[in-house]
């Protein structure tokens, strides 16, 4: 429900065709919506679900209309026909944000996305420089840094409890195990290794707002200062680990209501 400031929010479910499967998709509408929409785009473990509210919250506190899905193989998504590539973070912005758009009635919009998905939503920048209007990464990784390895390594520890197993399934199902081995064994394979948003990042073209935690153990401040560099702000949040939006979320909005506010 909408607290007393809050403009009333309608809720939307869609199935987004593709040439590889269905991709899952909702959206949350304010009363009145006004600019352009944003697209949310989940973390390697992510889904639609695991945004829990603050989809809803980011379109009451900027008035846009917000648009998550889950990516193939994800969620409430067809299952991935097979291994993820390495190419991966790239293709996502190719196959998936046209159709979504098409079917969807999107013509511009701000890509916003967090940890890997922050990647994806560069890419997306990057491909349609006349249809993406903004850009907001949250925790996301611009390259590949030890302190991103090493915690995919403790994480691939603590995933041998067949427990937490059992709490990624509540979100992906059967595809759990698939979900899991596609972030683990991508990300610590040796030919991932050199992976860079570099090339993107450079065909950037509109304002960027980067935020981070100071204690994510996923990716040093490193990450933001380059993903803006000359491009726009960073802000690094205090006492935040790797979920910003989850830990610091009256501060995330805000962040993300006043960079948009500001074009």
């Amino acid at each position: 429900m909408p607290t007393p400031n809050e403009a009333p929010v309608t809720e939307t479910e869609w199935s987004i065709r593709t040439t590889k499967g269905a991709l899952y998709a909702k959206s949350w509408t304010p009363e009145a919506a006004g600019a352009v929409p944003i697209i949310l785009f989940h973390d390697s473990l992510g889904s639609v679900d695991l945004w829990r509210g603050f989809p809803q919250r980011l379109a009451a506190e900027t008035n846009r209309r917000v648009i998550a899905y889950d990516r193939l193989g994800f969620g409430r998504s067809d299952a991935h026909p097979g291994q993820l590539a390495l190419d991966f973070v790239a293709t996502e912005a190719r196959d998936s944000i046209p159709p979504l758009c098409d079917q969807l009635g999107v013509t511009e919009f701000v890509a916003c996305g967090h940890s890997v998905g922050g990647g994806m939503a560069v890419e997306t920048a990057a491909r349609f420089p006349e249809r993406c209007r903004a850009l907001v990464t949250i925790a996301a990784q611009a390259f590949v840094e030890e302190r991103t390895l090493a915690g995919i390594r403790n994480a691939k520890r603590d995933f041998q409890d067949p427990a937490n197993v059992a709490r990624l399934a509540r979100y992906h199902g059967d595809k759990a195990r698939w979900v899991l081995d596609a972030w683990t064994e991508t990300w610590l394979s040796p030919a991932f290794a050199d992976w860079t948003l570099d090339r993107a990042l450079a065909a950037v073209r509109c304002p960027v707002l980067a935020l981070h935690g100071d204690r994510d153990e996923y990716g040093s401040a490193a990450h933001p200062e380059r993903i803006v560099a000359g491009r726009g702000a960073a802000r690094l949040l205090p006492d935040t680990g790797h979920v910003p939006h989850r830990e610091q979320e009256a501060l995330v909005l805000d962040a993300i209501r006043s960079f948009l506010d500001g074009l």
